[in-house]
């Protein structure tokens, strides 16, 4: 390899990359092994997508391994559902933890045995103080803490109090295990923080066999340590743990010490991700649960039909940093709109029909035209679409009095039907009221196919489907959630900033007969329309629910070409 291009490859790596390529160059670990360690305490979101696709990512890149495992230390808030949707969610995205599947809820009794290991070396003790008291001693930025009047029990003093919290004589919040650290850091989560807090709550997992738990804090490094993890990454609010995270491993005297590495966390425009707003929306009614299209939640944008590659793209487009960006939502539409213009089969559907009688068609005639399923792909093949008399086009392809570019159907104007034949409107029919109900139009033979012998042009085209073989079916369209690209921004309030139209159900649409056999979950482009999904949560096989997954019209590409 030549120099320029040894320099190009190194320039490729992310700084992640780069520290485990000197870890690996340096003999210092042989092996790559992560892990993605999700609390189960809600839906995962896109944002947990970024983190998933990295860790599992940098896994397969140094053929290492990596671990899932449920960080589930808070009972009261842990469900199996949330614990089954993550593990879904994981292999939707095309990734597979094999035999490593972990629970913190596993490492209970080695988690207890280190705390009372931390307490006999003088650096664990147990303290009454209430939470208001706690944070009253524990100071500000500006000012240091000062220690508990219990900082100084007695070894055999702690041990017998910490036995007792777990025995169960002692009710929630009379008392927490903290280490013993400082409580003049700087650093606040050194200041003697929590490691163990009584409750009595039935765990998803191990029942009621616990009544003490540990914190995130003291278990997430220690369940690193036990599972060898070599590079735990996480995100830039953990920056400040990670003296925490080094004591813990080191004070637990524990032999295989991992790294915690620090990026920044994927914010993206007109969403939120913060697991609290995300429960309220669904508790609260906003949505239509977890996995409601609308919904940043990875079971939400599955069922919107995103397809699962589009997001690791995503992922690998908006990279990995130290620093703090927001990320426009137009580039996440821009990685599905490119995958599925390469796998989704075309298809005509009419949001909002209009009737058009083509005059000079016999009137029992049906003929059928040949349509291609997907030009980018011609091993899709093709398929039989029915023409005849009576048709439905949408009605903004017409204008009674249309200005000068205008150039779908307009009277004694002249247009192309996708793969069908030209067509000219003669007449208009309204009813009482004076709204447009019906066209006349006259077609021209010759012109089968969409094009002609004589060379002579058409600029618009329509899509359209027969009246006598189109079903009937209602559509809905979602747009994004909120109408800011940071909801609450101005008032402090996000849902001030709700998208009451994010979700509009569109009645009677007229859908090419072909769409009616459309499995439950499958993608498809609605010509000109844009890309929609069967939804697998209500389709049923011959009556599928289309829900619009991402509009024809590209934001980000028009971005970039004037960048």
């Amino acid at each position: 390899m030549s120099e320029s291009s040894r320099n190009q490859e190194e320039r490729s790596l992310h700084f992640i990359q780069r520290i485990i390529e000197d870890d690996l160059a340096t003999g210092k670990h042989t092996s790559i092994v992560t892990r993605f360690p999700p609390e189960p305490n809600g839906y995962l979101h896109i944002g947990h997508a970024k983190s998933i696709c990295l860790n599992f990512g940098l896994a397969e890149a140094y053929q290492g391994r990596c671990h899932l495992r449920f960080d589930d230390t808070n009972p009261e808030k842990e469900e199996m559902e949330y614990i089954e949707s993550i593990q879904k969610d994981v292999q939707w995205l095309g990734f597979d933890w094999k035999e490593h599947l972990y629970f913190a809820s596993d490492y209970f009794q080695q988690l207890y045995d280190i705390a009372e290991l931390l307490i006999k070396k003088g650096k664990a003790y147990v303290d009454s103080l209430t939470p208001e008291e706690v944070k009253e001693y524990r100071g500000t930025l500006t000012k240091p803490g000062r220690p508990s009047p219990d900082r100084e029990r007695s070894v055999e003093e702690n041990l017998d109090l910490f036995r007792s919290m777990r025995a169960g004589d002692f009710p929630d919040g009379t008392y927490v295990l903290r280490a013993k650290i400082d409580m003049e850091s700087p650093n606040l989560n050194m200041r003697d923080p929590a490691l163990y807090r009584i409750k009595h709550a039935s765990h998803p997992r191990t029942g009621s066999q616990w009544c003490i738990y540990p914190m995130y804090d003291y278990t997430h490094p220690l369940s690193d340590a036990f599972e060898g993890i070599t590079h735990s990454i996480c995100t830039l609010e953990f920056e400040d743990h990670r003296p925490l995270y080094d004591w813990c491993v080191i004070e637990s005297e524990f032999p295989h010490q991992p790294r915690q590495i620090e990026f920044a966390r994927l914010n993206l425009t007109y969403t939120v991700m913060s697991k609290r707003r995300l429960l309220n929306l669904v508790r609260d009614g906003h949505v239509e649960g977890w996995s409601d299209p609308r919904m940043p939640t990875i079971s939400g944008i599955r069922r919107r039909g995103y397809p699962p590659q589009a997001i690791r793209d995503f992922s690998e487009r908006i990279g990995v940093a130290k620093t703090y960006s927001t990320v426009d939502f137009a580039l996440l539409e821009h990685c599905v709109r490119e995958d599925l213009n390469i796998h989704a089969p075309r298809a005509m559907a009419v949001l909002d029909p209009l009737k058009v009688v083509i005059t000079n068609y016999p009137e029992d005639q049906v003929e059928f035209l040949e349509a291609d399923n997907n030009p980018e792909d011609p091993s899709a093949g093709s398929r039989s679409i029915p023409f005849s008399r009576e048709l439905f086009i949408e009605r903004e392809d017409f204008m009674e009095h249309p200005p000068k570019k205008f150039f779908r159907l307009s009277p004694g104007k002249e247009i192309r039907l996708k793969h069908a034949y030209y067509v000219t409107c003669t007449d208009v029919v309204k009813d009482d009221e004076g709204t447009v109900i019906e066209l006349h139009c006259t077609y021209d033979p010759a012109s089968r196919g969409g094009w002609t012998d004589d060379g002579r042009k058409v600029k618009g085209t329509s899509h359209w489907v027969s009246a006598s073989h189109a079903w009937e079916s209602d559509v809905i369209i979602y747009d994004k959630l909120f109408t800011s690209e940071v909801p609450g921004a101005e008032t402090g309030d996000y849902l001030d900033d709700f998208n009451p139209d994010s979700k509009q159900v569109i009645p009677g649409c007229k859908l090419e007969p072909s769409l009616k056999e459309t499995a439950p979950g499958t993608n498809v482009q609605f010509l000109r329309k844009g890309y929609f999904f069967s939804d697998p949560d209500v389709s049923q096989p011959g009556n599928p629910v289309f829900i619009k997954t991402v509009g024809l019209k590209d934001t980000w590409a028009k971005k970039m070409k004037q960048s």
